[in-house]
């Protein structure tokens, strides 16, 4: 794969055959964001799980102490006797199953958070084929199926990521962006570890944290060391 001379001198900061401590990750990764633009700071995590059985599945949510720095448009679903309380804990949109039929019909996604009360999931399932591939659909796990639906939105506005294995059994969350700084980000990365260590499966196996990558949306790779996050 060929990369820009940005990238290539980026990377020359970097020995790829080291494992950082995260404080020095994290610095590393901010220098080599040479983006016009406040690059995204993301955590690629290998577990020592197989994600094609049930009881080894790692997923949850977790509010990072200083948030993503991205804004989040938020979807709640739900009935009248919750529409009030949505909106005045700042819920972008909110409806019943008018919301459900505007998605069917006319295709839309102006979100990027559904929250839905348990009474509406009935409604939610029908369109779950379109929501489940785009990593819309409401769950429990997550905390975006719940009948306070004020707690729902608050944490997300606040920075609430969720983190779930792909089926390489990798974790990939964003953890702020790189204007943060190194004390912000570790403190984010930090509770993020401390989220997915608290999540392992008992049914694991062996190493649980194989290897942790951290990067910013356009800059290189830089391995941390998972030791000290166990």
């Amino acid at each position: 794969m060929k990369h820009g001379k940005k990238y290539t001198e980026a990377a020359k900061l970097i020995d790829r055959t080291r494992f950082y401590d995260p404080e020095e990750a994290i610095d590393l990764v901010q220098k080599a964001a040479t983006a016009k633009f406040d690059e995204t700071v993301e955590l690629h995590i290998r577990l020592g799980v197989d994600p094609r059985h049930a009881d080894q599945q790692v997923r949850g949510a977790v509010v990072l102490p200083h948030g993503t720095g991205k804004s989040v448009r938020v979807l709640v679903i739900c009935k009248a006797d919750k529409v009030k309380e949505a909106e005045e804990a700042g819920a972008d949109f909110v409806g019943g199953e008018e919301m459900v039929q505007k998605i069917q019909k006319e295709n839309w996604f102006g979100f990027d958070v559904c929250v839905a009360t348990p009474d509406m999931m009935g409604v939610v399932g029908r369109i779950g084929r379109v929501l489940g591939p785009k990593g819309l659909m409401p769950n429990p796990k997550a905390g975006t199926v719940s009948m306070d639906v004020a707690k729902a939105v608050k944490d997300i506005k606040a920075g609430k990521v969720e983190y779930r294995l792909d089926k390489t059994a990798i974790i990939h969350v964003p953890v702020g962006k790189v204007s943060f700084g190194t004390e912000k980000l570790a403190e984010n990365v930090r509770t993020l570890m401390e989220a997915i260590i608290k999540a392992k499966p008992s049914a694991a196996k062996g190493t649980y944290l194989r290897s942790v990558v951290m990067s910013s949306t356009m800059g290189p790779a830089v391995k941390v060391n998972a030791l000290r996050f166990s």
